[in-house]
């Protein structure tokens, strides 16, 4: 394997992509989603039974993670993945998003981004080099570069300086780098403006990084705005190197980017769906703490071969999670990230058939509508 990471391409469907990323922790067949581990863990899920599912990487944050327990510790105990008992490859966000979720308690300039601890509020610098020293430091696959993930709506002006300020930060960000054997990938931004997203994408694909990806969307904008800026954002990545859509995770919305030429994606849905009582199934949506469950015998989806439900009814899930039992959180997490994981199978099966627009036509009535429930 020349570099850090390698992605090899075994067919295509239109524009539609079916790859193998290599990395130093395993390979990773691609179109892939990757579960959200923030604090280096999947809320309600052991590492061991994301394996189990068929998940070979994870995203954890590098600015969480340098809160706490601190960068340094988890380099003196072996590592990311030996520090949580993952196997597998693990992709480090550097920080930029929480530029924007903690707007409150931060500031941002061309140095970085000083923050006030969300756990405390000492204070923190997060520089680009900084970023790259922390996510060296934790021993991930593949870091990003510290962007400014910027807000919907924004003005054309602020958007303009803040994929200017992200460009600047990538190129600190790759002459920061000393680790050459993890990978460093660049964000588009642009927010939802064409030109912008244009300029961004040819400033940032310019720029010598082992993969490209999109950021700045499905953080408010419209459904259509999203779609659009994420399509002429992968018309400028190259083609050789990994595609990644950042936090776009409704599987409609998934479904959309396989087919634009995406390899890589992130969400919290499955995840705090799952916690707010909600499953996927491929009968479409289940939000199981609606009375019309309470005396439903039948598993949350006839068609899968999940654990939960292969032993759980509807009723007895419904009765878990009004009771607030930990369980239904796992039970539903579990669930809801096989049903992710089965989408992935199903995308790359009809990738390798040439078979994906008729894969998608067959499952537009159970993935459509679904949206993030509040916290």
């Amino acid at each position: 394997m020349n570099g850090p990471i390698k992605l090899e391409l075994t067919a295509t469907d239109g524009a539609a992509r079916l790859g193998r990323l290599t990395t130093a922790h395993g390979a990773i067949e691609t179109p892939a989603f990757m579960p959200v581990g923030t604090q280096a863990a999947v809320k309600a899920m052991a590492p061991g039974e994301l394996w189990d599912i068929g998940y070979r990487m994870i995203l954890a944050n590098a600015y969480h993670l340098a809160v706490r327990p601190g960068a340094d510790l988890i380099r003196e105990l072996g590592g990311i993945q030996s520090f949580m008992g993952w196997r597998g490859a693990v992709l480090t966000d550097s920080g930029g998003f929480q530029a924007m979720s903690l707007a409150s308690i931060n500031r941002i300039s061309e140095e970085g981004i000083r923050f006030r601890s969300h756990l405390d509020g000492s204070p923190m610098l997060l520089t680009p080099e900084s970023a790259l020293d922390i996510q060296q430091s934790l021993g991930c696959d593949i870091m990003m570069a510290l962007d400014e993930c910027t807000p919907y709506p924004a003005e054309p002006d602020r958007a303009r300086r803040s994929l200017e300020l992200t460009t600047r930060w990538a190129q600190r960000s790759l002459r920061a780098r000393t680790a050459q054997s993890q990978a460093l990938f660049g964000i588009v931004q642009g927010s939802v403006y064409p030109e912008l997203r244009a300029q961004s994408a040819r400033q940032i694909t310019t720029l010598e990084f082992d993969g490209y990806a999109a950021g700045g969307l499905s953080v408010g904008e419209p459904k259509e705005l999203m779609l659009e800026m994420a399509q002429l954002s992968v018309s400028f990545m190259p083609g050789d190197k990994p595609r990644y859509l950042m936090g776009v995770g409704a599987p409609a919305d998934l479904l959309a980017a396989v087919g634009m030429g995406y390899d890589m994606f992130d969400c919290v849905l499955p995840t705090r769906n799952a916690r707010n009582g909600c499953a996927f199934t491929s009968a479409g949506r289940v939000s199981i703490k609606h009375s019309q469950y309470a005396r439903d015998s039948r598993p949350l989806d006839e068609r899968c071969g999940c654990r939960t439900c292969s032993t759980y009814s509807r009723a007895y899930l419904r009765h878990l999670y009004r009771a607030g039992e930990i369980l239904a959180a796992r039970a539903l997490t579990e669930h809801n990230l096989f049903f992710y994981a089965g989408l992935m199978r199903a995308a790359r099966a009809a990738i390798a058939s040439g078979t994906y627009s008729r894969l998608c036509r067959s499952l537009a009535g159970a993935v459509e509508n679904d949206e993030m429930e509040s916290n």
